[in-house]
């Protein structure tokens, strides 16, 4: 990964909100015609969970974008106090066109990052050519999974793991300190995520931060919202990803999903890794993006 310079953090308005950025350039003469990888991610996480995944895009020539999401510092709150699925894809959307992206951008989402990469992906007229969404089948496998008895016990133990879905929906707020760390352990068990629950933790600090976050349970998983949220459909063609130990969503779910999915789509398993996959197997993570979404022809 030589000749790919840190990331510089910066700032881009897109949607009403200011958000924070870490842009990774690659160089060479056409690195000023780079298209755009914009990369989301999601609860409880910041930006820098692709600090090891972006570099290696940005070697293959892409200009990488990855933003703090609405809610996590130093991103705006969002003004309206909402976050539901179709804002989260309103922010995908419009920060494509801030940034300058073109007909080659693709979208990479993790986690929340990924529900937003379903909510781009149900609308057939959208600006990205390849999208790509990690950890988080689309919404509606949650209760697909119900429809057989076949699938019943993978849904029964999809309910023990999904216990913070409910539990963020309580005034918790200030046990966030002890609940992240113990998310990260148990997502990712191979994983020392110390560091990275910090981080998350750092980006919920002050006024509002920590209800935002929650709030993204509480605006998608009650009345409308839930409605809006399971009725995701992709209408295009997703590369989804999934860790073989993921502790938060089964690799299972995956599976029961695999119906749900454009044609055209591909669905795999990353060995090795948990759910915060872009940390624990960035090379393999990498590849698979870039067999994906192809290698920058600027």
């Amino acid at each position: 990964m030589s000749g790919v310079a840190m990331p510089e953090q910066g700032t881009v308005r897109a949607n009403g909100l200011t958000f924070g950025t870490l842009t990774w350039s690659p160089t060479g003469p056409d690195a000023d015609r780079a298209p755009l990888a914009l990369l989301l991610h999601g609860y409880p996480d910041s930006a820098w969970t692709w600090r090891h995944v972006a570099p290696r895009l940005a070697a293959a020539g892409w200009r990488v974008v990855a933003p703090w999401s609405r809610g996590y510092a130093p991103t705006d709150l969002a003004p309206n106090d909402r976050y539901r699925a179709a804002d989260l894809g309103d922010d995908a959307i419009a920060l494509h066109a801030a940034l300058g992206g073109d007909e080659r951008g693709v979208l990479v989402g993790h986690d929340w990052g990924a529900i937003a990469s379903w909510a781009v992906a149900a609308r057939p007229a959208q600006p990205f050519a390849r999208i790509v969404a990690m950890s988080v089948p689309p919404p509606l496998a949650l209760l697909t999974v119900w429809r057989r008895p076949a699938t019943w016990g993978t849904g029964a133990r999809q309910l023990g793991m999904s216990w913070y879905m409910a539990y963020n929906q309580l005034p918790v707020e200030r046990t966030l300190g002890r609940v992240i760390p113990r998310l990260w352990r148990a997502w990712s068990p191979g994983l020392d995520g110390r560091d990275e629950a910090q981080r998350a933790l750092l980006a919920l600090a002050g006024p509002g931060r920590r209800r935002a976050a929650l709030q993204y349970y509480r605006d998608n998983l009650r009345g409308g919202g839930a409605l809006a949220l399971f009725g995701l459909r992709p209408a295009v063609p997703v590369l989804t990803l999934h860790g073989e130990q993921d502790g938060c969503l089964q690799p299972e779910m995956a599976d029961v999903a695999e119906p749900l999915l454009a044609p055209g789509s591909r669905s795999e398993r990353v060995p090795g890794a948990g759910h915060f996959l872009p940390l624990e197997r960035p090379e393999d993570v990498a590849s698979r993006i870039l067999a994906w979404i192809g290698r920058s022809v600027a």
